[in-house]
C-alpha cells in the first residue's frame, strides 16, 4: 500500500474521500468478522439490537443465565467503544498522527489474537460469556466508534440497519415527484446514496469472505483481516515514532 495513501486513509487530517474509502474497507472487515465469527462462536457480535431483544426475551422466559450472557456481550461492545474514545482523546491531546490509526492497530492485534488463540479462548469464560464472544463484541464496538468519530457520525461499518434506513430515505427523495413548483424541490443526495450502497455491498462481500474463510480455515481466517488493518494503520504510527514526543 502506498505510504501517502495510507496516511490519507488513517492519518490525523481527514477528508471526505478518505473517510469513504476507509469506511468501505472497514465495512468489509466488519462483515467478515461478523459472519465468520458467527460460524466460530454461533453468535453475531455487532448486532446489539438483536442482543438486547434476546435479553428481554430471555428475562421474560426466565432464562436469566442467557440474559446475563447477552449483558456480558453488550458490556463488551460498550467497553470497546469507550476504549476507542480514550485512545482517540489521548492521541488528540498529544497531536499524534495516529489518532485514528491506534484503535485500528489495537483491533488488528485483537483479531490476530482471536485467530491464533481462538480454540483456547473458546474454552475460557469471562463471567459467563465465552472469551471469543467478548473479544469479538469488544472489537466491533472499537471499530464502530473509531469510524463514527473520524467521520463525525456520517459512516457506520459494523451494522447495516442504519445504512439500509438511510438508503431508503435517499431513494424516497429520489422518487418524490416534485410537482409543486412553489416549494423547494426534494432531491436525493446521490453521492451519499452511492456511499451507503457501497458500504452495504462491502459488508455483504466481507460476510461471504468471512464465512467461506472460517469454514475452510477456521480461526486462521482472521489473520488476513488483521494484516489488512495493520497495513492501514501502521504508517501514522511510524510517523509518530519518528517525531519528538510530547510529555
Amino acid at each position: 500500500m502506498p505510504i501517502n495513501y495510507a496516511r490519507r486513509l488513517t492519518g490525523r487530517q481527514r477528508e471526505a474521500g478518505g473517510n469513504r474509502q476507509l469506511g468501505m474497507v472497514l465495512a468489509f472487515v466488519a462483515g467478515a468478522a461478523n459472519a465468520g465469527g458467527y460460524i466460530a462462536v454461533h453468535q453475531y457480535t455487532s448486532h446489539m439490537t438483536g442482543i438486547v431483544s434476546a435479553m428481554a426475551d430471555d428475562v421474560a422466559g426466565g432464562a436469566f443465565g442467557l440474559a446475563a450472557a447477552g449483558l456480558g456481550a453488550l458490556v463488551a461492545f460498550v467497553a470497546g467503544a469507550a476504549c476507542c474514545a480514550l485512545i482517540v482523546n489521548y492521541a488528540r491531546r498529544r497531536a499524534l498522527h495516529s489518532v485514528y490509526a491506534l484503535p485500528l492497530l489495537l483491533e488488528a492485534v485483537l483479531l490476530l489474537s482471536f485467530g491464533v488463540l481462538g480454540t483456547w479462548l473458546a474454552s475460557i469464560e469471562v463471567l459467563i460469556v465465552p472469551a471469543t464472544v467478548t473479544l469479538l463484541c469488544f472489537m466491533m464496538g472499537l471499530q464502530n466508534a473509531v469510524v463514527t468519530k473520524l467521520s463525525n457520525a456520517e459512516i457506520r461499518t459494523t451494522h447495516i440497519t442504519g445504512v439500509m434506513t438511510d438508503i431508503g430515505i435517499e431513494l424516497g427523495k429520489a422518487l418524490y415527484p416534485n410537482r409543486d413548483g412553489a416549494a423547494a424541490p426534494v432531491a436525493a443526495n446521490r453521492v451519499r446514496l452511492r456511499l451507503l450502497a457501497m458500504l452495504a455491498l462491502c459488508f455483504f462481500v466481507g460476510g461471504i469472505a468471512g464465512a467461506v474463510g472460517f469454514t475452510r480455515l477456521g480461526y486462521a481466517a482472521t489473520v488476513p483481516l488483521a494484516m489488512m488493518l495493520v497495513a492501514l494503520a501502521i504508517v501514522p504510527v511510524v510517523d509518530d515514532l519518528r517525531q519528538p514526543r510530547m510529555p
